[in-house]
């Protein structure tokens, strides 16, 4: 089923940091449910492997709380929280646990481990430094990876920005030349508007001198033929 959330504007990177979150959950419970059942080195490795998970899946949630402040949407910025404090309240319980499975020493170190000799079998220093240098690696490596895919977003992002720059820079030279074309036709329209008006200025001017010419020829038979009857 699809998140809802992946229709909000703004949410997009917070789900995508939600899913690997889960996939991260799924699997340390998983290293936790089979610690269980082992003792000795195997249950050191799982519950080492289960710390790097619990440690990746606590920097998906500030991450995710990073992501949180960039929805701008106040409502979903309160589900986004709400989920987050469910988030947290399942990684506090994992920690509880893996600090419960870590304090069972007899089972953590088999029966090499005593409480009166701790520079016996039961301790390897180098193992632990090796072990936390392998959590710091696998740590960095998730980080750079994250911040990668961070960086792909950010560039598609730069890509679909040029691209609606350039399309509104078509649309404006479009305009542009439209409301040129419109200029043009008013400029047309004025000219055309002037030339009725003078061909009706012409008009009535020869209007009146045609009744001129005809009021004199009339007047000129009137005295014609008054002439003769006098």
């Amino acid at each position: 089923m699809a998140n809802p959330l992946d229709t909000e504007v703004g949410t997009e990177l917070f789900s995508s940091y939600e899913a690997e979150f889960k996939l991260v959950q799924a699997d340390l419970i998983s290293k936790l449910d089979q610690a269980v059942d082992l003792s000795g080195e195997p249950r050191k490795a799982a519950l080492s492997s289960a710390e790097r998970a619990l440690d990746e899946a606590a920097e998906l949630l500030d991450q995710m709380r990073l992501e949180k402040q960039n929805v701008p949407s106040g409502a979903v910025r309160t589900k986004l929280s709400q989920r987050l404090r469910n988030y947290d309240t399942d990684v506090d319980g994992y920690k509880r646990r893996l600090r419960q499975l870590a304090d069972n020493k007899a089972a953590l170190f088999g029966s090499r481990y005593t409480d009166s000799d701790p520079s016996s079998n039961s301790y390897n220093p180098a193992m632990d430094q090796r072990q936390q240098l392998l959590s710091g690696t696998d740590r960095l490596d998730r980080s750079t990876q994250r911040l990668r895919a961070s960086q792909a977003l950010a560039s598609e992002t730069e890509a679909i920005g040029a691209n609606t720059l350039a399309d509104l820079h078509r649309q404006r030279e479009t305009i542009q030349h439209t409301t040129d074309i419109m200029l043009e036709s008013e400029g047309y329209v004025d000219r055309s508007v002037k030339t009725l008006r003078g061909m009706a200025r012409r008009m009535a001017t020869n209007r009146i001198i045609t009744i001129a010419i005809i009021t004199v020829l009339v007047l000129l038979i009137i005295a014609v033929i008054y002439s003769k009857f006098k």
